[in-house]
């Protein structure tokens, strides 16, 4: 059986078992979280079960900016963090 929830403005499509990395969420690492925003199924009450692995930040991403001929370039970088969980249920509501 699989669910579709949303955390962080986004969708995933997620199993029993299933470890994937979300946006990051207020949890410790062992904390076990829960997922009310899901999608498929649609029943009222569904809801997905999920412990927290770890925190973390993702690869560094380069943004250039530059114009040309004007002198005018600028170099940033960004790590976005992330949480990653391991779904351990998925519950159909009542």
């Amino acid at each position: 059986m699989y669910a579709i929830i949303q955390t962080g403005g986004k969708q995933y499509r997620v199993a029993e078992g299933d470890t994937l990395r979300v946006e990051k969420l207020q949890a410790e690492a062992g904390q076990q979280i829960r997922f009310t925003e899901v999608r498929l199924p649609t029943v009222a009450g569904a809801s997905v079960f999920a412990e927290v692995q770890e925190q973390g930040r993702g690869e560094k991403i380069v943004v250039f900016k530059m114009k040309r001929r004007k002198g005018y370039r600028v170099k940033n970088g960004h790590r976005q963090p992330f949480t990653e969980v391991r779904i351990t249920g998925i519950e159909a509501g009542a």
